[in-house]
């Protein structure tokens, strides 16, 4: 490349790095960085701990536990009127399939607590005949109700009693119809007819549409609850899982320490092999469920099931694993042929990075503290969200049948029977509708839940940065050690970690603030695009589409930017820009390389973490389907297996992750110390390089094209 042709490139890409006989490595001799970001920092975390103390003074997270009634007691707390009434029983649930459910999520009918639910049926026009009964039926009636001998229409005009019982269940602490069916006919108590309590028979599918609407949420709950039920017969098995995934990843990086070239290659050669065991797995299954009945359902036709064991009784689930399987398999083979030769380069990368944690071995266990970190990051965002969101006061609505001018007006319960409400309306009610408020606190709710996950997204981004610029700094004294590592420092973890927190906590602000703007921005996007789902504009959607594709490019591309510029803070000193504008300019004047190095070892890293992760998945599903004939009876009984296997995937990655992140970041380290090195350097003996040999020899064929340091 000629000279003007050089000055040319380098022009537009920023002017390269020259030899400086004084540079060994991190500068210690740095200062602040910042400072201004480092300030808005401190402010925004005192007014988080302000949010936080204001939510905890006025949140109260019963309503979230305990189910309320009309007048927004909770049922079953103890210290309260309730204490020994901990079911929540509607007068008339057939007015919960009214859609003023779905509008206000409350039923429009009565709802008291009750020590226990009705186990009979009977109506109060029945009952009043009869003392026994009439004595059983009072416990129905609305607490203040005393007058037994009221005339039962006055009883029934007032609401004070239901017209009528019914068989219920509790489910999630609701009394519900204890609805059954028996050859494909629904019934209650083996009647398919109720009689309403004011002369009528009605249909028992009636009550069912009414305790659906009713169960709304009360679902997810059940399901909730199984999957805890799951979570207390399994979660020692569950930790068994993660300690050998644990213990895998640890042997993995161990092993890659002495042995990367081979490890590579063996860890490529088992990934094809789990993922071609599983294709033929898939289609074993799809095959031995021809011909059985029910197997050809489709999975559109079957829907959503909360039972995950149905879909596996389908030819169609294993078609879609089987197909699944098979084009990632394509996909790995088709790259790995392609990239070949830079897989050879790659492993020396490799090589070098496991040298650098070698001599670093507590780097390994530094994931650890940026883990515990984020723990405290979501256990703050997520009990300030919820004392938040239960901060609200009570609020009273008037429910109505039939129509009424004052439907959906905010009421008081004492004032509401002697208003005019009652007199123009006379079937209105005043019922607990919802937790809000109208004081300026309250309505300010909605704005300290949003700085709540902006504050998140900030404090979350920081503790991984400072977990990046700590584990790079540590890194990147070792590559600039002349002699290694006889010129590393006795301690460069923790060396790394101070100078991050003393001098450039403004500058991994900075760039945190960035990437959390973008994230809360995607957050509200998704929001957006949920609440348009129901609509018909069809441009309002591709815009948003188009939108959210924007911003998620953006992402990834300020996280790129983020973790060089984070590199580059740790090895020079300066501040968040001018680190990006220098990593940027780094890596466009080397975009070959970083095109061909960077992202092969991305991917072989991923397939390290993909083998890890399917091996010990493979074991979970054959140990909870009780297909291990050794440790069959060991095996807990469970509602659904695929939560302790889903479970251990994913802590199992987690982990993988977790220990392939510090040589993830080692090699991006010595990768952008490696083009900083041949800026710099030329190798001979007055400017000699800081790399080992066998790196300088392979890295160089990559060289090609690009001008020379």
């Amino acid at each position: 490349m000629g000279d003007q042709e050089e000055e040319n490139y380098y022009g537009k890409h920023g002017t390269p790095q020259k030899y400086d006989p004084k540079f060994k490595g991190p500068i210690y001799d740095r200062g602040c960085t910042d400072v201004a970001c480092c300030i808005l920092l401190v402010l925004a975390i005192v007014g988080y701990v302000v949010v936080g103390i204001v939510a905890w003074t006025h949140g109260d997270p019963r309503k979230v536990i305990y189910p309320t009634d009309s007048r927004g007691q909770f049922c079953g707390h103890q210290g309260t009127a309730n204490e020994d009434k901990p079911f929540l029983f509607y007068f008339d649930i057939v007015k919960c399939a009214s859609p003023l459910v779905l509008l206000e999520f409350q039923c429009p009918t009565t709802q008291i607590c009750v020590s226990k639910c009705p186990d009979r049926y009977m109506t109060y026009l029945g009952a009043y005949l009869v003392p026994a009964d009439l004595q059983y039926y009072r416990q129905f009636c609305v607490p203040e109700f005393g007058d037994l001998s009221k005339a039962p229409i006055e009883v029934l005009k007032d609401k004070e009693c239901p017209a009528m019982l019914i068989p219920s269940t509790p489910l999630a602490r609701r009394c519900l119809p204890a609805i059954q069916a028996k050859k494909g006919v629904i019934m209650v108590g083996n009647e398919t007819t109720y009689d309403d309590g004011r002369g009528s028979r009605r249909n028992v599918t009636e009550l069912l549409e009414g305790a659906k609407k009713a169960n709304v949420v009360l679902e997810m709950r059940q399901l909730a609850m199984k999957i805890f039920e799951d979570y207390t017969v399994s979660w020692y098995w569950i930790i068994i899982g993660l300690v050998i995934a644990m213990v895998a990843s640890l042997i993995f990086i161990v092993l890659l320490r002495f042995l990367a070239g081979i490890m590579v290659w063996v860890m490529i050669v088992l990934v094809i092999l789990v993922l071609g065991y599983g294709i033929f797995h898939c289609y074993m299954e799809y095959a031995k469920l021809k011909g059985e009945a029910g197997s050809d359902v489709s999975l559109t036709d079957l829907g959503f099931q909360t039972d995950l064991r149905v879909y596996l009784h389908l030819r169609q689930t294993w078609l879609a694993f089987m197909i699944i399987l098979c084009v990632v398999e394509v996909v790995i083979i088709l790259l790995l042929i392609f990239l070949r030769k830079r897989i050879l380069i790659a492993i020396a990368l490799i090589k070098e990075a496991s040298r650098a944690v070698g001599h670093i071995m507590m780097s390994l266990l530094f994931p650890l503290c940026t883990f515990f970190l984020l723990c405290l990051c979501i256990a703050y965002w997520a009990s300030t969200a919820v004392f938040l969101s239960t901060s609200n006061e009570a609020v009273y609505k008037v429910f109505n049948e039939s129509a009424c001018q004052f439907s959906g007006q905010t009421c008081s319960p004492e004032k509401f029977n002697t208003s005019n409400v009652t007199k123009l309306c006379p079937d209105a009610q005043c019922l607990f509708a919802f937790y809000g408020g109208e004081t300026a606190y309250h309505k300010y709710l909605i704005i300290l839940q949003f700085f709540n996950v902006f504050m998140f997204f900030w404090l979350a981004n920081f503790v991984i940065a400072l977990g990046q610029v700590t584990l790079a700094g540590a890194f990147a004294s070792y590559y600039w050690a002349f002699k290694k590592p006889d010129d590393m420092p006795a301690f460069p973890l923790f060396s790394a970690f101070g100078r991050a927190l003393r001098y450039h906590t403004g500058s991994l602000a900075f760039g945190s603030l960035i990437l959390a703007i973008v994230q809360v921005i995607r957050v509200t996007l998704e929001y957006l695009d949920h609440r348009l789902k129901a609509a018909d504009n069809k441009f309002a959607k591709f815009l948003l589409s188009c939108l959210k594709c924007c911003f998620w490019c953006l992402e990834k591309f300020i996280k790129f930017l983020n973790r060089n510029a984070y590199i580059m803070i740790a090895v020079y000193g300066t501040n968040f820009c001018t680190s990006a504008r220098n990593a940027f300019f780094l890596l466009m004047r080397n975009i070959i390389r970083v095109a061909v190095l960077d992202k092969v070892t991305d991917f072989l890293f991923f397939l390290g973490k993909l083998l890890i992760v399917g091996s010990v998945g493979i074991l979970a599903f054959f140990f909870f389907t009780q297909r291990i004939k050794l440790v069959q009876d060991t095996a807990p009984p469970l509602n659904y297996y695929w939560v302790p296997i889903l479970t251990v995937i994913v802590g199992s990655y987690l982990i993988a992750h977790g220990f392939f992140s510090v040589y993830g970041m080692c090699v991006d380290t010595l990768f952008l110390c490696f083009l900083e090195d041949l800026e710099r350097n030329d190798g001979s003996a007055e400017k000699p390089y800081f790399m080992s040999p066998d790196l300088k020899k392979l890295l160089k064929k990559t060289n090609k094209g690009q001008p020379e340091a």
